[in-house]
């Protein structure tokens, strides 16, 4: 390894070090939800992925044995009716990599995703962690849950915001699969140092005819403004299943700030059948925690 080398090597780490912890003092935990309709007609009601990233600058290590550490963090996740009674709650374990070296600036995150089905209702979402070593709890986040999708009508799902663009899946079972394809999340929809493409996908419910439907996607300032970017595609239909929104391009040149990526499907006259927003973040100087690695 030459000098010059090692050195481009140690900013690059104590950059991903210090955006990681900072995110870590901000929150401690960032928490991604999406909707998409049950697709079991007994069961109906909404499958809803709950996405949770832990910034592992956020724990504390303890020496488990001569140069082994290791932190560990629990995460309880509640759906609250708006009765205040619970529909889910599960309290999740997750342990980061064993260090060597604690004085090391990074110390990865750690990331997991839980798909629960929820009838049709208001809810209220919460997520806490707490640090294992310390039992300190780190941070609560709560957020109102509205699920509608026993009415029929063309809607769109939440849009997934992915580190990569989808690809085709084999693996049944697979928790990080959904419409046959694999999707790899970015946590918090940021898209940082290297993350150059921006990737998506969605699903299309009770879509009229004709099967194939025009879509496009806009980045617009999230503070208003005129389009900067902007994609046309096609909504695939799937035999049995709803309608595939699935895209990707290019934001090399898209400059630090905050989006708002807007979903539109369209009719073959250009009518607008419906549309969805979603936040982005576009940080090109930061390091972004890594995707999820453990599915549950």
């Amino acid at each position: 390894m030459t000098k010059s080398f090692a050195l481009r090597l140690l900013v690059a780490l104590l950059m991903l070090s210090n955006t990681l912890a900072a995110q870590a003092q901000k929150t401690g935990l960032l928490l991604d939800v999406v909707r998409f309709r049950n697709e079991n007609t007994v069961t109906k009601g909404a499958v809803v992925e709950l996405y949770v990233t832990v910034p592992g600058n956020a724990l504390i290590y303890r020496k488990r044995a001569p140069k082994i550490f290791q932190a560990a963090a629990a995460v309880t996740l509640e759906a609250v009716r708006a009765d205040g009674s619970a529909a889910y709650q599960e309290t999740i374990t997750l342990k980061p990599p064993v260090l060597n070296d604690t004085s090391i600036a990074l110390k990865n995150p750690i990331s997991f995703q839980k798909r629960i089905e929820l009838p049709d209702g208001q809810y209220t979402l919460r997520a806490k962690v707490q640090d294992q070593t310390s039992k300190k709890n780190l941070a609560t986040i709560e957020q109102p849950l509205v699920l509608d999708f026993n009415e029929s009508k063309t809607r769109l799902s939440d849009i997934v915001l992915l580190a990569r663009p989808a690809g085709r899946s084999a693996v049944p079972g697979d928790n990080f699969t959904r419409g046959g394809y694999s999707l790899a999340r970015t946590p918090n929809g940021l898209y940082a140092r290297g993350a150059d493409r921006l990737a998506w996908y969605a699903e299309l419910y009770d879509a009229p005819s004709p099967i194939v439907l025009a879509t496009r996607c806009r980045i617009r300032p999230a503070a208003g403004g005129a389009d900067v970017l902007t994609s046309a595609g096609l909504a695939r239909a799937v035999a049995g299943g709803p309608h595939l929104v699935l895209g990707d391009m290019n934001i090399a040149n898209l400059m630090a700030g905050d989006y708002d990526l807007i979903m539109e499907v369209r009719d073959a006259k250009g009518k607008l059948l419906t549309s969805i927003t979603t936040r982005l973040q576009r940080r090109p100087d930061e390091y972004a925690p890594a995707a999820a690695t453990l599915p549950r």
